[in-house]
């Protein structure tokens, strides 16, 4: 009996236990909204809801607000929403069904299921009177015309319906090249629209069957976002450069030139209003664009090294900025009557708003910025409503995204009552800030996952986000993807790892010499030393094990997964790669005829050294490779063929391939398989 009490407090010492008390399945049953949208009274709100693989779409009226179920989609097939608008006389609303439009390559029918039959991308409508549901037809990119019509892309071409009319949608016109945005004139009366026609794309104008298309200063550049001034009677519009250009150096950075134009509609003829500065700053250029009143526009730019919001007087053509400061801003919405800029911002007192989200304002007349939430939630996504409310997405670091809406100081939130019973919110890590510093003195940020109590050695993960334009919060994100890595993250560290989670450069938030620096990616994967940077700040931290780190991510985090694998296996013991990219040489496609890039083979040479497949003979760590085979980001074929090198040279390896699901996981319970295998596969090398 002795003797089985000593082999009994043996164990409990060489293995202390780590009390789990949530599965993978219980915290993966988060809400998430989104296509929050308001109509133009600011009364009627709604959204989407999606809960486990099922979405649907959920309404409220003022002054109530209480949240109704419009919908009836209660399957985990994979089909999201998106494109939720009311008509523009409030008695409909439309939505999208189908495809995923988080997709670079194309976004189209998603099959997860895999059925005989494909799953169309098809427009919905909802009669709000009477709460009827049915199907419009196939089709994608709404836009909402005068009343209760409709007009919507099929195939590249325009078509139109009346929604208040029991009659089929009918093609709009027919015209040379692709359509791609729409927007109707203040009346209603006419349509402009930009059309790709190869190196070049317009901008047209329909008015009716009878009358010829209206092309706006044509030139041999690129035209997008036409915007109509609010008497109709100008369009601006950015303008860039078209064709393909010299063969220029493809390692030198270069200043992309933009502009935008002012045209009156009535003669075509248009003028330019402003032009971005001859700078790496001034190149880029982001998608808000906006022409909220007669004097002005109001455009978002980097050229003063963040991210924010201006203000452009088309008389004097002088820009003056509307949201000073160190921060960047994003989902930026005009109010129905234009009269204020609504948008989120990682902007606060405390140092960690770094890695937050808040909702700030700005009045357009007084130019007055106004900060609407503060403290330690994430809010995403507003909405301007009537008598000054404000809706949008809030969650903390335990409860996830739900609708919320403010008036002052009095807040409501909506669907509260929506959270599992058995979703383990109090149990929950409060994800903590950190910095380090990488090897040429960058500071990169991150945020640290760890339950209290279990071993005084925990194993370490360190976790790579995708994109890499993101940036991982100290809450739930306000993205889809990574709510699941974010769940993921909270259910290593109830397993007992302690998680870093890597913001690494490439990544927003911090700036434009942190979001694009030079050599980063296939031009020498410069962000790579701050993923290394961070698993050695977690292998030092005293209360972690050096010697059972691992790494996992998915897309570009797969890319940096797997290049930390190949050339740090001492470091990362493990890993897991989820849709990675892994040959980067294709990145420059052999050139036709004679003019050749300079640094052509340079250039091909430094793509191949930034790509885990060139550092194989050093990759020794235990790998799990996952990709799905209808994965419209990254190709499945940047796992296939990486598999078939591991093949040659006998590596081991373990794969998951999971047919018909796309990039992001569209059916519920694979991503919850994904989550399992992943810290199963993570648990089975760094625990005993």
């Amino acid at each position: 009996m002795k003797l089985r009490l000593i082999y009994f407090l043996f164990v409990l010492i060489s293995f202390p236990a780590v009390s789990q008390t949530f599965t993978m399945e219980e915290i993966g049953k988060f809400t998430f909204p989104s296509e929050l949208t308001a109509d133009r009274s600011g009364t009627q709100l709604a959204w989407a809801m999606y809960e486990q693989g099922k979405r649907n779409v959920y309404y409220a009226e003022a002054p109530r607000l209480e949240p109704q179920k419009l919908t009836a989609f209660d399957e985990d097939d994979g089909q999201e929403i998106t494109g939720l608008h009311f008509s523009k006389d409030g008695n409909w609303l439309v939505f999208v069904r189908g495809g995923d439009h988080g997709g670079y390559l194309y976004s189209s029918t998603v099959n997860v299921d895999n059925l005989p039959t494909l799953p169309k991308v098809e427009i919905w409508k909802i009669n709000l009177a009477t709460k009827a549901v049915s199907i419009i037809g196939e089709g994608d990119d709404l836009v909402m015309g005068p009343d209760s019509n409709l007009a919507f892309l099929k195939s590249g071409k325009v078509w139109t319906m009346d929604l208040a009319k029991d009659i089929d949608a009918t093609q709009l016109f027919d015209i040379k090249g692709t359509v791609n945005s729409m927007e109707f004139s203040p009346d209603g009366k006419s349509l402009a629209f930009t059309v790709n026609r190869g190196g070049h794309q317009l901008i047209g104008i329909y008015r009716d069957a009878e009358t010829p298309i209206q092309f706006i200063s044509p030139s041999f550049h690129r035209y997008s976002q036409p915007k109509w001034s609010p008497d109709g009677s100008k369009i601006a519009f950015i303008k860039t450069l078209g064709g393909t250009g010299a063969a220029v150096p493809l390692l030198e950075p270069r200043h992309d030139p933009w502009e935008i134009w002012h045209a009156d509609v009535a003669s075509g003829e248009a003028e330019i209003l402003w032009k971005a500065p001859e700078t790496l700053r001034g190149s880029h250029r982001y998608f808000f664009f906006s022409y909220p009143n007669q004097n002005e526009l109001v455009f978002e730019s980097y050229h003063e090294g963040w991210q924010h919001l201006y203000a452009l007087d088309i008389e004097n053509k002088k820009e003056s900025l509307l949201t000073p400061g160190d921060y960047m801003v994003e989902q930026i919405k005009l109010s129905p009557n234009g009269s204020r800029i609504l948008f989120s911002a990682n902007y606060g007192p405390q140092e960690e708003d770094k890695d937050r989200r808040h909702i700030g304002s700005v009045d357009l007349k007084s130019k007055k910025l106004t900060w609407e939430t503060t403290g330690e939630g994430i809010e995403a996504y507003p909405v301007a409503l009537a008598d000054g409310q404000l809706a949008y997405f809030s969650a903390t670091p335990q409860r996830p995204h739900l609708v919320k809406v403010k008036k002052g100081d009095q807040a409501q939130m909506l669907q509260a009552d929506l959270i599992p019973s058995d979703f383990p919110q109090k149990q929950l890590v409060t994800p903590k800030q950190v910095k380090f510093t990488a090897p040429d003195g960058t500071t990169v940020y991150g945020q640290l996952f760890e339950k209290e109590g279990g071993s005084s050695q925990k194993p370490g993960v360190v976790f790579v986000h995708g994109g890499p334009q993101r940036q991982m919060l100290l809450g739930w994100s306000y993205m889809d993807y990574y709510t699941n890595t974010y769940a993921l993250n909270q259910y290593l560290a109830e397993m007992g790892f302690v998680v870093l989670s890597v913001n690494f450069r490439l990544g927003i938030g911090y700036g434009y010499e942190f979001h694009r620096p030079a050599y980063g990616y296939y031009q020498g994967a410069v962000e790579y030393q701050d993923v290394k940077a961070g698993g050695e700040f977690l292998a030092n931290l005293s209360q972690v094990n050096r010697e059972k780190i691992g790494i996992y991510g998915g897309s570009y985090g797969g890319y940096l997964t797997a290049l930390a694998l190949a050339r740090d296996s001492g470091l990362f013991k493990v890993g897991v790669d989820i849709h990675g990219v892994h040959d980067l040489d294709g990145r420059y496609d052999l050139p036709e005829g004679y003019e050749v890039a300079p640094d052509y083979e340079k250039a091909k040479e430094i793509a191949w050294n930034s790509s885990p497949i060139a550092d194989l003979d050093t990759w020794t760590s235990p790998v799990l490779f996952i990709h799905s085979d209808d994965d419209r980001n990254v190709n499945v074929s940047q796992t296939t063929n990486l598999i078939r090198r591991f093949d040659e040279l006998k590596k081991p390896y373990e794969s998951i391939l999971i047919p018909g699901d796309t990039h992001h996981w569209m059916k519920w319970k694979n991503m919850i398989r994904v989550s399992n295998e992943t810290a199963k596969f993570l648990q089975k090398h760094l625990m005993n």
